[in-house]
């Protein structure tokens, strides 16, 4: 398992970025979330395999096609326990 924590910069705040992060996720299999930063920053927390952790990796470089997004710094970070891919506008029953 890989878990890396990523922060995107652009335009990816009100333009569905963390919803279409949390589908693509789903779809290679990576556990996380995708939340809102202060800053207008979107902070994305992954774990699964090297490959899947990758591909989502790739994948926010671009962004769904309504996003703009001029960076991504990514760091390893300590295994996490997390069991589903959640934005912060997930219900957490």
């Amino acid at each position: 398992m890989r878990y890396i924590k990523a922060r995107v910069t652009g335009h990816v705040q009100g333009v569905g970025f963390r919803q279409a992060t949390a589908h693509r996720a789903r779809e290679l299999g990576v556990l996380g979330y995708a939340s809102n930063c202060d800053d207008g920053s979107v902070e994305v927390g992954m774990a699964g395999s090297d490959t899947a952790v990758t591909a989502l990796s790739n994948w926010l470089r671009k962004g769904p096609p309504s996003a703009r997004v001029d960076q991504v710094t990514s760091e390893e970070i300590a295994p996490q326990s997390w069991s589903d891919f959640r934005t912060d506008q997930d219900t957490f029953a």
